[in-house]
Parts: C-alpha cells; sequence; structure tokens
C-alpha cells in the first residue's frame, strides 16, 4: 500500500491555495489567479496519470480514457468514483460528482466573507467557482498525459454537486 495524505490536510491545502491566489497574490486580478491555479491542477493531473496509468496499455479512444478518469483516477483522489457520466459521442463529456468533496463542507456566503467581498449574494457563486479551476486542472491534466486535448469546465448550480465538462478539441 502506497502512502497517503489526510483528506483534511488536502482539503485545507486546496482551500489555501485558492485563498492564497485569490486574496494575496493576485488580489485585483482574479482572471489571472483562475488561470495560476488551474495551472498548479494542470500539473497535479499530469503527474497523478502518470502514476495511476504506468502499468495500464495506452487507452485506445477517448471514451475509454473518460472511463478510466471516471472510475479509477476519480477513486484513487476521493476514494469514490464519478456519479454520471454524459456524451454527445461527438467530444463533449460531463462527469457528474453528487457530493462533490472539496465543495461540500462550502457554502457561499463562507466563502465571500473569506476571501474579503462584501455581497455574498452576488460574489458568493464567483468566490465559489474559484475552487473549481483546480480539479478541472487536475483533470485535464491527467487526459493530457493520456493524449487528449482538451478543455474542462466546472458548473456548480445545484452544490454540492459538481459537473466538470469535457470538450475534446480534434
Amino acid at each position: 500500500m502506497g502512502r497517503e495524505v489526510s483528506k483534511s490536510c488536502m482539503d485545507g491545502l486546496v482551500t489555501e491555495m485558492v485563498s492564497s491566489y485569490c486574496t494575496r497574490f493576485y488580489s485585483n486580478k482574479p482572471e489571472l489567479a483562475a488561470r495560476r491555479i488551474e495551472a498548479i491542477g494542470y500539473q497535479v493531473g499530469h503527474q497523478l496519470s502518470e502514476r495511476y496509468t504506468i502499468e495500464r496499455p495506452r487507452f485506445t479512444d477517448h471514451l475509454e480514457a473518460i472511463k478510466f478518469i471516471c472510475k479509477d483516477f476519480w477513486s484513487e483522489l476521493f476514494k469514490k468514483q464519478i456519479d454520471n457520466l454524459k456524451t454527445n459521442h461527438r467530444g463533449t463529456f460531463v462527469l457528474q460528482d453528487n457530493k462533490f468533496p472539496w465543495l461540500s463542507r462550502m457554502s457561499g456566503d463562507d466563502l465571500s466573507v473569506e476571501n474579503g467581498m462584501e455581497d455574498p449574494e452576488s460574489k458568493g457563486a464567483q468566490a465559489m467557482s474559484m475552487y473549481c479551476y483546480f480539479p478541472c486542472g487536475i483533470i485535464r491534466g491527467a487526459l493530457s498525459n493520456l493524449g487528449i486535448t482538451c478543455a474542462v469546465s466546472a458548473d456548480i448550480s445545484s452544490l454540492p454537486a459538481c459537473s466538470f465538462v469535457i470538450s475534446v478539441k480534434a
């Protein structure tokens, strides 16, 4: 059995990373903070994908690689599989996690106060969305390592559920 990191430590690390990039490093430039957080996630996903597929044969198609992300990769990260996978069979995949761990204990009001935002109604969703750039980067990095160029975005309209939309680029 390999070494593991405590779930609470990982949750704290992600929370502090996002908070630091949003309030200290790029407090007036949220788009730069988002790009940096996503880039860190990309590197993490790329390296984890390398580790988790080292003894596997290469995937033959996009769907096979996406299924790997939904089952094996997600299980390694969160000790559970993705709850639902949908596709239009034309390069778009939607991965639904009904209780995404990094968002399940947060509320929009908490994040607004934490990030120094005055109006929780209008800024809460924006603050919460900053926490989605890291997992989007992880997914994009993992798929990049598997030879799939894509864009990944997140939908958090029904918390604590989170949907990750993967658009494969031809």
